[in-house]
């Protein structure tokens, strides 16, 4: 169950202790831009990277910086130097970064130059003894099906691969990819055995492995050459580190939720496919022997340097700067300071809405409530889709009727909405939640006369929407409502649930709460980790010894008292002192253990990163964390740190959002 308490002029969302799960269907597959980590049209540079591993990682414990590392880094520092190139990351923001020259409005940069994208490797035919058999029978597929029968293959063990929808899809795509021989005999998915192809794959998994140390330092090294090579761009005489400098492999598209499209072929991006980009003045970098670039564009008004349009949606993807750069880290800075704006002036947009919802124009009133959503609810405002998108989602303005239910009373509570329907990636959003009366009364209005497929605010549209937003304050979008809600929420639950007298792990328990409570105002979900129950049954096993650690440290305790009173020596006096600090210690360790099963436990279908690199200003975490002496890593990995470098500077402990 969610309990969601509206307060007016505010937006804290009061959660109870079951609410942590139970009510999230269908959970979301993951939460980056992509399945693949890649950055989608279209705002061509305003979605983050694939997350880091280290932060699925339960047991994830941050680096220690060695001596030696940090002396190679000057080394390095002074190397690039010499040649001419200034590294900046967004750790000297402070120091340098606004005070160079400002360019005109739109103009991003005036040089640029990198060596383009590394594509992926050509497809390995599989060994003559690994077989695909069709109706019990060995077939020897063509080079072009039998790779697209690997991505099959590969997914063998996956729920994927049981879905309808996901096996029609993928079966109308590989037939495309069959001779026409090959076609006249597979007519049927379910006569196809991919078992060998499977078992080949997952030995291949084992053997890596399984590697020695020189082979994986083989391949370590190989990828620090590639890295070195084409992971680095220079951009106005800084040497600026790209995110994602290797074009996506072919594959079958899984999309999130209950994507449509699941199951497609994802086709295998060439160089005729590349749009490059790059200054004029650069070096172009050359495309693969035999092949030719599709265009090379010299617009400085984007940040992008690589963009191919994928074939599953017709979406743009890009090969962007990381994070961690200036121009980035700027951009992020500018996010979160046009929010702080909003703050300034949310209370009289509040009362202008309120005075919309009794306007005689029924597009006004559409409109005044629709905002209320947006705000209330951070409610995406929903765009048109695309031609030949085919799934069924929405956002605020292309609510229909079907939608939403409304409840005079319902749990207690009067004037209740109930909301239902599929919005960003196919995500499943259902809310109960209380709304005004006049709200209410004007959903009754909007809904009167209308079939359950009409549009809910059949006056409005995105268009029209952000006009309006744009005339109540310069660079007003529903993202940066969202953005506002989402980080004043943070600092809400931050202030109420941070308790002084707490432990550090109490503490980050207290702040991954405040987090959680806006990934569910943002409808930030996820499945389950696959080794969920798992861990959470070695944690418990932990538990329970350090429980019977406890036990006999407060029985040799109990002991040690009582013979210090018999002998009355100071070495007993010594032996009952280390006993207590046994004690207190293994307290400390069952207590950090509890807390750790907890946080797991709340967080199970919750993803907190998206909110916390997206849509929380990193400086009321860096606040928060220098306030209670937290360190600042216990929060952030070392990725998301060299990201928010300039909020780590930034940010003192009496930053107020």
């Amino acid at each position: 169950s969610l309990e969601v308490n509206l307060e007016d002029g505010g937006n804290v969302l009061y959660l109870n202790k079951q609410s942590s799960a139970s009510f999230l269907s269908p959970p979301r597959i993951k939460d980056e831009p992509d399945e693949d980590g890649y950055y989608a049209s279209p705002k061509e540079d305003s979605k983050p990277l694939k997350r880091p591993r280290e932060e699925d990682d339960e047991d994830y414990k941050p680096k220690k910086i060695k001596t030696e590392d940090i002396k190679k880094s000057k080394k390095r520092k002074q190397e690039e130097e010499e040649n001419g190139v200034l590294v900046v990351s967004c750790r000297t923001m402070k120091a340098n970064l606004w005070e160079e020259e400002r360019y005109p409005e739109g103009i991003k940069w005036k040089f640029l130059e990198h060596k383009g994208p590394v594509f992926a490797p050509p497809y390995e035919p599989l060994p003559e003894n690994v077989k695909f058999y069709y109706d019990g029978k060995v077939m020897k597929l063509s080079p072009k099906a039998e790779e697209v029968a690997t991505f099959f293959a590969k997914m063998l063990d996956h729920e994927y691969t049981t879905k309808d929808i996901f096996r029609k899809n993928f079966f109308k795509d590989w037939r495309k990819e069959m001779t026409s021989e090959e076609k006249s005999t597979i007519t049927n998915l379910s006569k196809c055995d991919f078992t060998q192809m499977s078992q080949y794959f997952k030995a291949q998994s084992e053997a890596r492995k399984q590697m020695s140390k020189e082979e994986k330092q083989k391949i370590k090294e190989e990828n620090e050459r590639l890295l070195k090579e084409y992971g680095f761009c220079i951009m106005d005489n800084h040497k600026e580190r790209i995110a994602n400098f290797k074009i996506e492999p072919p594959g079958l598209f899984r999309g999130r939720g209950n994507h449509p499209k699941m199951g497609m072929l994802k086709r295998r991006i060439m160089p005729e496919d590349i749009i490059i980009n790059c200054s004029k003045d650069s070096k172009v970098p050359p495309p693969p022997p035999g092949h030719k670039w599709k265009e090379v564009r010299h617009d400085n008004k984007v940040t992008w340097l690589v963009s191919w349009t994928e074939n599953i949606q017709g979406s743009i993807k890009y090969i962007m700067l990381n994070p961690s750069s200036r121009i980035k880290g700027e951009k992020d800075w500018q996010k979160y300071e046009t929010a702080r704006r909003l703050k300034k002036c949310v209370d009289k947009i509040r009362n202008q809405y309120r005075e919309d919802w009794k306007s005689k124009e029924m597009k006004v009133r559409q409109r005044a409530v629709a905002l209320y959503f947006i705000d209330k609810l951070a409610l995406r405002a929903g765009n048109e889709k695309e031609e030949g998108e085919t799934a069924d989602t929405v956002g605020c303005c292309s609510l229909r009727v079907e939608h939403i239910n409304l409840h005079p009373e319902l749990d207690g509570q009067e004037y209740m909405v109930e909301f239902d329907f599929l919005g960003k990636d196919s995500i499943r959003y259902y809310n109960k939640v209380p709304v005004e009366k006049r709200v209410f009364k004007n959903l009754q209005l909007f809904m009167e006369n209308k079939q359950p497929e009409d549009d809910l605010f059949d006056r409005l549209n995105t268009s029209i929407l952000n006009k309006h937003l744009q005339d109540l304050m310069e660079g007003l979008t529903a993202k940066v409502f969202r953005t506002y809600n989402a980080s004043i929420t943070l600092q809400q639950q931050l202030k109420e649930l941070t308790t002084p007298d707490d432990n550090i792990p109490a503490k980050i328990l207290s702040y991954n709460r405040a987090n959680r409570a806006v990934a569910i105002l943002c409808n930030h979900q996820r499945a389950p980790p696959k080794t969920f129950e798992k861990s959470m049954m070695n944690l418990q096993t932990k538990i329970d010894a350090k429980k019977d650690q406890l036990a006999d440290a407060r029985r040799e305790l109990k002991s040690a008292k009582a013979d210090a009173k018999v002998r009355r020596d100071e070495k007993s006096k010594k032996t009952v002192e280390s006993k207590k600090k046994a004690v207190q210690r293994i307290e400390e360790q069952l207590m950090k253990l509890e807390v750790q099963a907890t946080d797991r436990e709340e967080n199970k279908q919750i993803a907190l990163g998206t909110s916390k690199l997206n849509y929380l200003d990193p400086r009321i975490s860096v606040a928060w964390c220098k306030k209670w002496g937290i360190p600042v890593e216990k929060i952030y990995n070392k990725t998301q740190r060299e990201k928010f470098a300039w909020a780590i500077d930034m940010a003192e402990d009496d930053y107020e959002f």
